[in-house]
């Protein structure tokens, strides 16, 4: 199973950091997801594009995650010679995160 069958994902950026809100479609698989979609996860899953740290934020009052990544967008908007230099493609890359299925966990 991957994330994106069971939640969805919006991306932004500030300077050279990038951040990844992951939102269960159904708030029962919230808790599924906090025990899943770890900051070392991401981190692994982003490995050869994120340069620095990943730290992750609990909004269980949403069902989402929020993953800021930083040293992610090479140097930032006005640095970057990245075609995609904002990371907006970084939101759907998570998504293909492979998960444990729900009935084996």
């Amino acid at each position: 199973m991957q994330l994106r069958d069971i939640a969805h994902s919006r991306t932004g950026d500030k300077g050279d950091h990038s951040n990844i809100s992951v939102i269960a479609y159904d708030p029962a698989d919230y808790d599924f997801l906090r025990r899943h979609v770890t900051a070392e996860k991401v981190r692994a899953h982003f490995a050869g594009i994120v340069k620095g740290d990943v730290e992750r934020f609990e909004l269980p009052g949403l069902g989402a995650l929020n993953f800021l990544m930083f040293n992610a967008l090479g140097g930032g908007v006005t640095r970057s010679l990245a075609l995609d230099a904002h990371g907006k493609c970084l939101a759907s890359a998570l998504l293909a995160l492979e998960l444990p299925d729900r009935q084996t966990d």
